[in-house]
């Protein structure tokens, strides 16, 4: 029994490999033929799409091709999909030599989990009976898009830590998981969430917070040179967080009923993310002894007010209501930063690296608690009667529900996205564990060199550039020291 214990023990705690030479091809090309595969058997055109539109027109006395959804959606669809690819990939370009890593392993998951995604929400909310075939169209991509966020939320937690392999693994499961847990929560339960703060952000944040919980360092302290940012490495962060942050409101609105519902959820969004900018500044100040700002507040608290009208953006909730949800959340998401992220790493044994617990995690359960008391005041002084039938779909076995049934819905509805992020991060955590993946070794987290061909003067710059732009409160003493032996030498000389 010990000698057992012993070889699986030096099993697991053999030297790093990080050569993926033949692991992450093998990966991409296995995964990229089944897609072409099940997109041959189950995946076609919907009738939007399909060339019989015209004919489809005629039959259905539809006057106007203008009808088509693709008019109606693709502008949405082009901002989400912005957000996706530029948005979340250049948020995490903070650290100093990931920059290569945050991009590029963004969007590999992305192109990858898009078309997995169209799969299996497909085969749970596209699938034509009779024909065993899934019929996509517009609102497919968006939601393909929704489903990829959660993963991009979940990589956020891991970032730098993790192979590109791992990444794909990651991927295929979280993928999985989101299309499970969003038709229980939208189609068995219910419940409304447009936006995705239970559905997206919710599942997404405790999904990857899990898996860093599972794939904990004792030791990563030896990769902490790595873990900051730089001046430059900052503003490109940034530039994520303007794209995210613009583009949100269609983020929130991009599946609601046309019309007054979208518009709704896009003023309810755009308000609450104005008000996140001022708390976030407000509450990062007093938190400095000298005022000063930090980027780190700015780049992610700014968009919590986002994340949390992600389920109540369609909902009659008042701009006044938009305004407090968004500053709130503000100040919330930044104390999360001061407090909440060093007590996770410290007592729970949670690195999160891009602080997805107080930009997504956080914001997304109050998004859901905020959902679910606005679905049970709900009223048809408010929405009247018809209106409130078409928010929360009151039609077939549904007609009956009442607003503070739905309420409660709703709430359940946030548990099961923190029930399916917990129980499937832990266990995909599990998987990972497994060292075949070619990870890096604590020493080397953090670095573009281990999975990337980096220009030679990127090193030659990350040598010399680093510490003047890191450590530019202490330029002016060594200055000083500079001058002063300069002035004993012309002394002596003298």
């Amino acid at each position: 029994m010990g000698n057992c214990c012993q070889v699986f023990k030096d099993y697991f705690c053999r030297p790093k490999n990080t050569n993926i030479r033949i692991k992450l091809p093998v990966v991409c090309f296995t995964w990229q033929i089944a897609m072409i595969i099940l997109f041959g058997i189950f995946i076609r055109y919907n009738r939007e799409a399909d060339a019989h539109w015209l004919s489809t027109l005629a039959e259905e006395n539809i006057t106007s091709p203008l009808e088509n959804d693709f008019y109606y959606r693709y502008p949405s669809f082009q901002d989400v999909h912005v957000m996706v690819f530029v948005g979340f990939g250049f948020l995490m370009t903070f650290l100093k030599r990931y920059s290569f890593g945050a991009v590029g392993f963004n969007f590999l998951i992305a192109a990858f989990g898009l078309q997995w995604a169209l799969l299996m929400q497909g085969w749970f909310h596209s699938l034509d009976a009779s024909t065993g075939k899934i019929n996509i169209g517009i609102e497919n991509l968006i939601n393909a898009d929704f489903c990829v966020a959660g993963c991009l939320i979940a990589y956020g937690a891991v970032l730098g830590k993790v192979s590109p392999v791992q990444l794909m693994v990651m991927t295929l499961f979280g993928i999985t998981l989101y299309a499970v847990e969003e038709y229980i929560i939208l189609n068995l339960l219910h419940a409304k969430d447009a936006g995705g703060s239970m559905v997206i952000h919710t599942f997404g944040g405790y999904y990857g917070l899990t898996i860093s919980w599972v794939l904990y360092r004792p030791n990563l302290h030896q990769s902490k040179r790595l873990q900051g940012s730089v001046y430059h490495s900052d503003i490109f962060a940034m530039i994520g967080t303007l794209f995210l942050w613009m583009f949100w409101p269609s983020f929130n609105s991009a599946i609601t009923g046309h019309g007054d519902a979208q518009l709704r959820a896009v003023i309810n969004t755009y308000l609450s993310l104005a008000a996140s900018v001022l708390t976030t500044v407000a509450i990062t100040s007093l938190s400095q002894k000298t005022g000063k700002l930090d980027m780190v507040h700015i780049q992610n608290s700014t968009l919590a007010g986002g994340v949390a009208m992600g389920t109540a953006a369609e909902f009659m909730i008042s701009p006044y209501g938009a305004v407090i949800v968004g500053s709130l959340c503000g100040v919330f998401s930044t104390m999360g930063y001061i407090f909440i992220s060093p007590f996770l790493e410290k007592r729970l044994k949670i690195h999160d690296t891009c602080g997805v617990h107080n930009l997504h995690a956080m914001p997304g359960v109050i998004g859901g608690i905020v959902g679910a008391i606005s679905a049970a005041a709900a009223n048809e002084v408010d929405y009247g009667k018809q209106g409130l039938i078409r928010v929360f779909d009151f039609t077939g076995p549904y007609k009956n529900r009442s607003t503070s049934a739905q309420g409660g819905y709703q709430a359940a509805g946030m548990c099961v996205a923190i029930l399916f992020g917990v129980v499937g991060g832990a266990i995909v955590g599990a998987i990972l564990r497994l060292p075949i993946w070619g990870d890096p070794a604590d020493e080397n987290c953090y670095d573009d060199e281990i999975y990337w061909e980096v220009p030679d003067e990127d090193e030659e710059g990350q040598d010399s550039i680093p510490p003047i732009l890191e450590y530019n409160n202490h330029m002016i003493h060594k200055q000083q020291e500079i001058s002063e032996s300069n002035f004993s030498v012309d002394q002596c000389g003298s």
